[in-house]
């Protein structure tokens, strides 16, 4: 079995890894790093998990000899852990967002700072295994769960050729969940509960990442698109709402055909003909896509629902790890979910 360090094991992210990890035929979990929970024992940061007796240790780089390290901390965090654990010849999937975009100029316009490692940024594989190939990489840098969530029903139609580039509108919802475990006031129960809103509205960091995703996986470029993400009161599950305009004389049959030939021996994407719903897909590492054509306006609406914690985040870099070990993609991972 290959050992396996998870850097950040007390959040939300890192506890769906050591769910997932702990019951994978091929993988061993051998180390278990955190920040301000280091000290303490699984089971005081993660009650629904077995091996509550597994102590939490410091966040570090300290780890050659292991075969695979996983990163779920936050932005900016996981940097120089990365590259050291790199070095050492450990093979890292980065959950967090240090990675993921393609040059130093993005880097800078999404996060505001330039990035502290400029020069190894084309090292790192974008981990999104239905558009790009993981296997055999050594560094991959997960994707973030709207981005996720959008270009997988975005990016096939796109690239077929049945819609335009031009004036993408991207609206989406997400759990809270999605904003992690720290305590944020405006996250609290009363805060969220009864009510929905848009948050980082033209600003998103996610924007820029999905237009780098589009650009690399069609050929074309630059896209640009219009992005709102909304925060909805519940946990998990994330739903992606994408208008754009479809290309002359394509029909709604073609759309769906598009999705339907791209979802063929991919085992997390399921293309439906009906709207999905995220209380499907919450448990599971699936993606559920569909279409519809808008004729009035000759628009196509891309809808997709995945669970932000396991597609969107822990299940998806489980997914990215077993290609590059080679191992069967769907290991470890389950495509039913848990509802109701």
């Amino acid at each position: 079995m290959k050992s396996v360090a998870i850097l950040g094991a007390s959040g939300y992210g890192g506890g769906e890894l050591i769910r997932l990890l702990d019951d994978h035929r091929e993988f061993a979990v051998t180390y278990l790093g955190a920040h301000s929970q280091a000290g303490k024992r699984l089971s005081d940061v993660h009650p629904q998990l077995q091996g509550g007796d597994r102590l939490l240790e410091e966040n570090t780089a300290d780890l050659a000899g292991l075969d695979l390290a996983f990163l779920a901390l936050p932005h900016g965090a996981s940097g120089e852990l990365a590259s050291q654990l790199a070095a050492a010849g450990v093979k890292v999937v980065d959950l967090g967002s240090d990675f993921r975009l393609d040059t130093p100029d993005r880097y800078e316009a999404a996060y505001g700072s330039p990035h502290p490692l400029p020069l190894e940024l084309p090292d790192w594989t974008y981990g999104l295994p239905e558009l790009f190939d993981v296997a055999g990489s050594d560094k991959v840098a997960s994707p973030g769960c709207y981005p996720t969530a959008t270009l997988l029903g975005l990016a096939p139609l796109l690239a077929a050729g049945a819609v335009s580039s031009d004036g993408i509108v991207v609206n989406a919802v997400s759990g809270v969940s999605g904003a992690g475990r720290s305590l944020k006031e405006d996250l609290l129960f009363g805060a969220i509960a009864d009510g929905v809103r848009a948050y980082g509205v033209g600003t998103h960091r996610h924007r820029p990442e999905i237009e780098m995703a589009l650009e690399a996986y069609t050929g074309l470029g630059p896209i640009h698109l219009t992005f709102t993400p909304h925060l909805v009161p519940m946990q998990r599950g994330i739903h992606a709402t994408t208008t754009v305009t479809v290309t002359d004389g394509v029909t709604e049959n073609d759309l769906r055909g598009v999705l339907a030939e791209f979802g063929d021996g991919k085992p997390f994407v399921h293309a439906i003909d009906g709207p999905p719903q995220t209380r499907w897909a919450v448990g599971s590492n699936r993606a559920f896509v569909s279409v519809f054509l808008d004729e009035p306006t000759g628009n196509a609406v891309v809808l997709s629902a995945i669970d932000n914690l396991l597609k969107g985040a822990a299940g998806q870099a489980v997914q990215a790890a077993n290609l590059m070990f080679g191992f069967e993609e769907s290991s470890g991972l389950s495509a039913s979910g848990w509802m109701p």
